[in-house]
């Protein structure tokens, strides 16, 4: 197996997390929704410092395209979500009184 390979396993295996979701922790006083909020931004964030590193050449390009793989899916989701409770709402809305 090539280091990079295996390198590049590892990085998957860091990144994923931060789309899978977490257990609530108890009395942390944080909704699940602002706790999804939190994880969306911070996504976004090493996102935009992986991008910025990469223009500058502090980052290769495996990461870049690594970071830009998980902000499209954040984004994608937050879009998805969005649609979803839109729907919801305009169905709520043609329910008879």
């Amino acid at each position: 197996m090539d280091v990079r390979t295996s390198l590049a396993a590892q990085s998957y295996a860091q990144a994923r997390p931060a789309t899978a979701p977490r257990p609530a922790a108890g009395g942390s006083g944080q909704s699940t929704l602002g706790t999804l909020a939190n994880d969306f931004a911070s996504v976004l964030r090493e996102g935009e410092n992986t991008a910025r590193a990469a223009m500058t050449g502090g980052a290769d390009p495996h990461a870049l395209v690594q970071a830009l793989a998980a902000t499209e899916l954040a984004v994608e989701t937050a879009v998805t979500v969005r649609d979803r409770v839109v729907e919801a709402y305009q169905e709520i809305l043609r329910m008879p009184v």
